[in-house]
């Protein structure tokens, strides 16, 4: 009986090698690493795109506000054609008809109005400084997805492994039960029972399998592209120091807190605009007009100049209203500024307590593993001297394979909570981490348009230019 089983090991062992030998042979997909799917997501997110293009909203907010402090100038062209009838009864009716034209150019120019334009200006730059920051905060949830679907793939890949060795490994235990049955060492209930591991071993392959297809589409989704051969966990990053320098450095440089600082002082300086907003203004006006009347060939050329000090006295309560709809805004975003504060605060001990937890964890996990291993090639060799029944050898396997399912997810979850931990401190960016991509510039289109340069300019053409340009990116 011992002779069929070894004979039986070899043929599988014959066959493993002819296997392993077609696979070192085959044409290799191109190697991927952490930091292909990071450039890769970051050079292909949709997630990025929008946010750049509500960048470069707020952008021509600084343009829109900047255009309040220059002239406004209207060019009118308007032709007239009139007819006249007097008279009535025996004399007979008179008509006359007659055609003009006139052309008007005329300019418009807020002089002063107590510094409320110039400080709806800074409000804009201030929000484009707190859009930045957003922009900031998405390229880190971008390159984390990046993080999180390149180790999900490579942990359902080893997965997959795991699920293919237990199987063989049943399969053997299963005609090894198979043998000792027809020599009458074991009963029909050990072979059954093997073979009820052998079929749920079967299942649960098919689960990993296609959970690592599901892995796979993720990782395409996120990375825009599919992932090449994955086989090595991304390195873990330097961890700070202890929890105190990494709460320090979250509170000093995280963009969602930076972006909620410009939001207040935005919201303080809209508030001190709608206040000066109720004191008086000047304005400069001129206009000339040209008038030509056909019928009569006359012609008129008519100029005007006025300035203008104007103040509302009175509104309906409208500008009072105003004020205090902003001043509750700004105490609104000091709240949010408050809440973000103690929410970066926590998710950076959150990250840096689950850094901890899982290198403890993996380290549990090695030494469960090296004792599980111990203990099924212990109880597989006590087996085949019938010293341990068919049940033994399958509990031991199965303990095998939960003990290495658990420092497969040890492992996976060590990898996320120490980039978990730079994206709790600000510090998951392309700049950061030095990747090898070419980097969104937001000063670019900001220097553009800032002096709000009009389309008929060559500033203006050139703007036109650079927005064609990065839509077509």
């Amino acid at each position: 009986m011992r002779v069929i089983f070894k004979l039986n090991r070899i043929r599988a062992l014959a066959a493993f090698g002819v296997l392993a030998s077609t696979l070192a042979h085959a044409p290799l997909a191109q190697a991927d690493n952490v930091t292909d799917a990071m450039i890769g997501a970051y050079t292909s997110s949709g997630l990025l795109e929008q946010n750049r293009a509500l960048l470069r909203v707020a952008d021509e907010g600084v343009a829109l506000s900047m255009s309040s402090l220059r002239p406004v100038i209207n060019t009118a062209l308007s032709i007239a054609r009139s007819y006249d009838r007097t008279g009535l009864g025996r004399l007979g009716a008179n008509s006359s008809h007659s055609t003009s034209a006139s052309l008007r150019l005329s300019l418009e120019w807020l002089l002063f109005d107590n510094g409320a334009s110039k400080l709806s200006t800074m409000a804009a730059q201030e929000a484009v400084l707190a859009t930045r920051q957003t922009l900031l905060d998405v390229e880190q949830q971008v390159l984390f997805s990046a993080v999180d679907a390149y180790v999900s793939v490579l942990t359902q890949q080893d997965n997959v492994a795991l699920r293919q060795n237990n199987l063989r490994l049943l399969q053997e235990e299963m005609r090894a039960a198979n043998d000792r049955f027809e020599v009458g060492e074991v009963t029909r209930t050990d072979v059954a029972l093997a073979e009820s591991r052998v079929a749920e071993a079967r299942a649960n392959l098919t689960d990993a399998q296609g959970a690592l297809l599901t892995a796979r589409a993720t990782y395409e989704e996120v990375v825009g592209r599919a992932p090449g051969a994955i086989t090595a966990y991304p390195p873990l990053p330097r961890r700070a120091s202890s929890l105190d320098a990494a709460q320090a450095r979250a509170l000093n440089s995280h963009p969602s807190l930076r972006a909620q600082q410009h939001a207040v002082r935005s919201a303080q300086l809209t508030a001190d605009s709608s206040l000066r907003d109720m004191g008086p203004s000047i304005s400069f006006s001129a206009s000339t007009t040209h008038r030509e009347i056909h019928s009569s060939e006359t012609e008129t050329d008519s100029f005007d100049l006025g300035l203008e000090l104007s103040q509302t006295l009175y509104a309906g309560g409208a500008l009072a209203a105003s004020r205090r709809r902003d001043l509750a805004n700004v105490d609104a975003e000091r709240g949010r500024l408050l809440s973000t504060q103690r929410s970066i605060t926590s998710n950076a001990a959150s990250a840096y307590t689950a850094f901890d937890t899982a290198a403890a964890s993996l380290v549990s996990s090695n030494e469960r593993v090296r004792a599980a291993q111990v203990a099924f090639d212990g109880i597989r060799e006590e087996a085949t001297l019938g010293a341990r029944t068919t049940l033994d050898v399958l509990q031991a396997e199965q303990e095998l394979l939960d003990a290495q399912t658990a420092r497969l997810n040890a492992r996976a979850l060590q990898a996320l909570a120490a980039y978990d931990l730079l994206q709790a401190q600000g510090l998951l960016t392309v700049d950061n981490l030095n990747l090898a991509v070419e980097r969104y510039d937001p000063e670019i289109y900001y220097n553009q348009v800032r002096a709000a340069p009009a389309f008929v300019t060559k500033r203006g053409q050139d703007l036109d230019r650079v927005l064609k340009a990065l839509r077509k990116n």
